[in-house]
């Protein structure tokens, strides 16, 4: 059983203010796979002043120390990269290909990235006689969720370490052990004492101390939309920036004339890919009602072929990620029953032989119409809604009618057609033609789904202050 009640501060484990701990349990086997400390306010107020004791030199360290420092991290993740997979595979249930292969793995794929976009970033331009001068922001909170905890932590603390933040990361409690050795990569990678801080906790305690901290100069957040307004409200005292990546309700366009063997096996994947507990999902697929039925038996039987099961038995699909998570699950699936959605797959309760773990069953709901709930709240499991439409404008006014806009996805024969209507979603990311993954391309979205960008170059801004020095130019 794993122990980490202690907290990574100024470059050392410590010992935590208080006595209280916290059970973390394995979800695929329900049993208790380690224990965490949970810090209080006095545990972020010393990470804090660690983090503001580094800034003081950090923030003033060259590009170039800052690259041979992140190459120092890359190597040092690359080398945990079985330790991170295994953690995450106890923590929440992953299975093995999906913990090492994309779980684990995006830890260096995000430092990797913003290693190439530190190369040649602008800092600094000239206007007129004006110098225009980015410097980091200062002391960042890191708030970060359960579902792709490596994505999330490593996300926020590659742009941080590239432009020279220092940082006090909460890592969710439901899934804390993969932060805990990313804390030891940090170490064995040599970042300065300070520069990374870590204390566990619950959202309303370490959470609220964080947004709140009137030293901490800005908080990165990732998780419910419910829980960002809660950061943003206890952030907005102090007048810091608040950046949110939030929920999401992404729909997917299939056009007449897409291939549907093809684009309904691929959706289907999209759904089970981590159970459904991606926030970008495309949980909504948005079809030609002429093509409905069809489309609907596909999907039937593409989700029949998914295999639910233990992380270690080669399953497709693992666990959801806790006890309380696979409720509300379930109970939105019964919702969608009871508002007479079509269950064409799937449905209420466990898979037939698993009894014991948060298994759901791979869910597809046909007929369902916008105002659903299901159509509306955003599920975070492996649940699929299909709406018809009988023009393409109503097609996307149907994906625009939520209030989220995290991302979005358009399928179909013309190139020309489909990023035009692309262009008409209101959402920050849109896959066109089932487009691979760009960790360039800015992440984040419109509306209730946040604000800021994350990956890539696009992610440095929000952890840099604009400076205009008048006149220097000309000097």
């Amino acid at each position: 059983m794993r122990d980490y009640t202690r907290f990574f501060i100024d470059g050392q484990w410590v010992d935590p203010v208080g006595r209280e701990t916290l059970d973390v349990i394995n979800p695929a086997t329900e049993q208790v796979a380690g224990r965490i400390a949970l810090g209080t306010a006095d545990d972020v107020d010393k990470a804090v002043a660690a983090a503001r004791r580094a800034f003081a030199g950090f923030g003033r360290t060259t590009r170039e120390e800052r690259m041979a420092l992140l190459e120092c991290v890359i190597a040092s993740v690359q080398q945990r990269i079985g330790d991170l997979a295994a953690a995450v595979t106890e923590e929440m249930g992953a299975p093995g290909w999906l913990a090492e292969q994309m779980q684990a793995f995006l830890g260096v794929v995000h430092m990797q990235t913003a290693l190439e976009a530190l190369r040649s970033y602008e800092f600094e331009k000239t206007e007129g006689t004006t110098l225009i001068v980015h410097e980091p922001i200062g002391v960042v909170g890191m708030i970060t969720p359960w579902n792709w905890p490596i994505n999330q932590i490593a996300a926020k603390v590659a742009p941080a370490l590239a432009t020279g933040c220092t940082m006090v990361l909460k890592p969710s409690e439901v899934a804390p052990f993969s932060a805990h050795i990313w804390a030891e990569i940090m170490a064995d990678a040599g970042v300065p004492a300070g520069v990374f801080n870590l204390v566990d906790g619950t959202g309303p305690v370490v959470g609220e101390a964080i947004s709140a901290h009137p030293q901490v100069d800005m908080v990165s957040f990732t998780g419910s939309t419910r829980a960002g307004i809660e950061v943003a409200r206890s952030a907005a005292v102090t007048v810091k920036r608040v950046t949110q990546e939030l929920g999401g309700k992404s729909a997917n366009i299939l056009l007449p004339g897409t291939d549907l063997d093809k684009a309904i096996p691929n959706a289907i994947k999209g759904i089970m890919l981590n159970s459904g507990q991606t926030c970008s999902a495309l949980t909504r697929l948005i079809v030609p009602r002429a093509e409905l039925d069809a489309i609907c038996a596909i999907a039937a039987e593409a989700a029949g072929a998914i295999r639910v099961g233990a992380p270690a038995s080669g399953a497709e699909m693992g666990p959801l990620a806790s006890g309380a998570h696979f409720d509300k699950v379930q109970s939105l699936i019964e919702r969608g029953v009871a508002e007479g959605a079509k269950l064409v797959t799937g449905g209420p309760g466990r898979p037939d032989g698993l009894d014991t773990g948060y298994y759901a069953q791979l869910t597809v709901f046909c007929d369902v119409t916008p105002e659903m709930t299901i159509a509306r709240e955003e599920i975070f499991g492996p649940v699929l809604v299909i709406i018809a439409y009988d023009t393409v404008d109503e097609a996307i006014a149907i994906a625009n009618d939520s209030p989220y806009g995290l991302a979005g996805g358009v399928r179909g024969p013309d190139p020309v057609e489909t990023c035009n209507i692309a262009r008409q979603l209101r959402t920050g990311q849109v896959m066109i033609n089932d487009a691979d993954l760009d960790f360039n391309a800015p992440f984040g979205g419109y509306k209730q789904s946040g604000n800021g960008r994350e990956w890539g170059g696009h992610g440095f801004a929000d952890f840099l202050e604009t400076k205009a020095l008048v006149g220097a130019a000309a000097a």
